[in-house]
């Protein structure tokens, strides 16, 4: 079942590229269910609303039971006034002592993954379903105790009410139990690493090619010699990380004004106020593109990895770059970086493999994008790693052999001479600062299995 469903998920997929729809549209929801995902308020403010609901519905019962248009069941609480209003208040109050609990666990463990994973890694325990949900559970349950307790009146006790808050005070009990133990397991280096790496591998879904209009008109290089020739500039009007691009709307922005846009920059990249952030041609519907340009794009003070696959390599390159300094010196969390970089990169090598070109109905070139390479990615998740990794044969050899599995799924030779490259600077690196010729034969080992070609797997491979 579990494989008919993924092969079910392959082909709607399948059928959306084909459409167009990713990633433009698909994207935009991403983007916004990221930004509503990255902060602590959103869920509980939901599950805020539903409480009250639920106490509008509760009440309007209890007023019909009152004047005895229908009799409770037997298992609802009874009681007086003011036995209600105590059971009431004792429930508030020890709803509200434990709100503070979760909040203070939760600020703990924010101030920890700040501490041993990077300030970066805030991001992702703020994003967490568990947490956002905790808290809005015991919120809501407060919410309605109070709603509760209000309602009472001298000679009118809602009993359905009070009967649903003492059974929410049992759901908070369940709640907070599943918390701790998710707390306690979030905060596992293996499982935030883990977490980071899946992210990465869900983005480079998310971004894959499409395939949309037949093509016509001038080719891209023909188009980028005009526009850094005669093209007109589109200048940002803040500063901040680019986050995300709507390339939809900037295609049809350009069909618009009959023109081609270039994109220097990626998501990821940082402008600042009054940076060309985008060439035109004609350069006389530059200003007509410029008018509209912030509607297209979203910049901020941090990364996301809606557009921006890189930012979840680096994420897991700087807890591998934490565990090497000589504070934390734990080099197994460095190797466990590692795996799941080539875990990310066997990804990206198999599927990832943006279009720069944007076009529009007609099949005319309306946009051309900049997006970050095989081999820039490929060197993010190696080089500061190596470079710091220098005289450390675990961190050598467990490179290799990650760069070995990656050459498993290579298809082309350009893919291969970026791991060989790779390969190189750390067998060069092993003969200048393993001291230890048994260790350092150990690396070398590993290289020259790395290097053996394979004919049957490059089957282009000229002999």
């Amino acid at each position: 079942m579990a494989g008919q469903g993924a092969d079910q998920v392959d082909r709607g997929r399948a059928r959306r590229r084909i459409a167009g729809i990713v990633p433009g549209s698909y994207l935009e929801i991403d983007r916004r269910r990221d930004a509503l995902r990255t902060n602590l308020w959103f869920v509980p403010a939901v599950e805020v609303l539903a409480a009250i609901g639920l106490f509008a519905i509760t009440f309007a019962l209890d007023r019909a039971a009152y004047r005895a248009v229908f009799t409770v069941p037997s298992w609802v609480i009874g009681g007086t006034p003011d036995a209600a209003r105590q059971l009431l208040t004792a429930i508030a109050a020890a709803i509200i002592t434990v709100v503070g609990v979760v909040f203070s666990i939760t600020i703990v463990a924010l101030t920890l993954a700040s501490t041993q994973f990077g300030p970066r890694m805030l991001r992702t325990f703020i994003r967490d379903r568990g947490t956002q949900l905790t808290l809005g559970t015991f919120v809501a349950s407060f919410v309605y105790a109070i709603a509760a307790l209000v309602s009472i009146g001298p000679d009118f006790v809602p009993h359905i009410c009070t009967t649903v808050s003492i059974a929410s005070l049992v759901i908070d009990l369940t709640v907070l139990i599943y918390f701790i133990n998710h707390v306690a397991m979030q905060i596992q280096l293996p499982n935030v690493i883990a977490g980071i790496a899946a992210e990465v591998s869900s983005a480079v879904e998310v971004n894959r090619s499409t395939t949309g209009a037949p093509e016509r008109g001038p080719s891209a290089d023909e188009l980028l010699r005009l526009l850094a020739a005669e093209g007109g500039e589109v200048r940002v009007a803040g500063s901040g990380y680019l986050q995300y691009i709507r390339y939809e709307k900037l295609v049809r922005i350009a069909t618009e004004a009959d023109a081609v846009i270039h994109l220097p920059y990626r998501p990821g990249h940082f402008l600042t106020q009054g940076q060309v952030v985008a060439t035109v041609w004609p350069a006389s519907a530059a200003d007509q593109v410029t008018e509209q340009f912030a509607r297209v794009h979203v910049a901020g003070s941090t990364r996301t990895l809606t557009q921006d696959i890189s930012f979840g390599i680096d994420q897991l390159v700087e807890i591998a770059l934490r565990a090497l300094g000589p504070a934390t010196n734990d080099i197994f969390t460095t190797l466990a970086c590692i795996d799941w970089l080539g875990d990310c990169l066997c990804r990206i090598t198999t599927s990832w493999d943006p279009d720069p070109v944007r076009r529009g109905r007609d099949g005319s070139i309306r946009v051309i994008a900049t997006h970050a390479g095989y081999e820039r990615l490929v060197q993010r998740a190696f080089e500061k790693i190596r470079q710091s990794g220098v005289g450390m044969p675990a961190v050598m050899i467990r490179q290799l052999d990650t760069l070995a599995t990656i050459m498993d799924r290579t298809t082309t030779l350009e893919q291969r001479q970026v791991l060989l490259d790779q390969a190189a600077m750390i067998e060069r690196s092993a003969r200048a600062s393993v001291p230890e010729p048994a260790d350092r034969e150990d690396v070398l080992r590993r290289y020259r299995a790395l290097v053996d070609p394979s004919p049957e797997r490059y089957p282009d491979q000229p002999n």
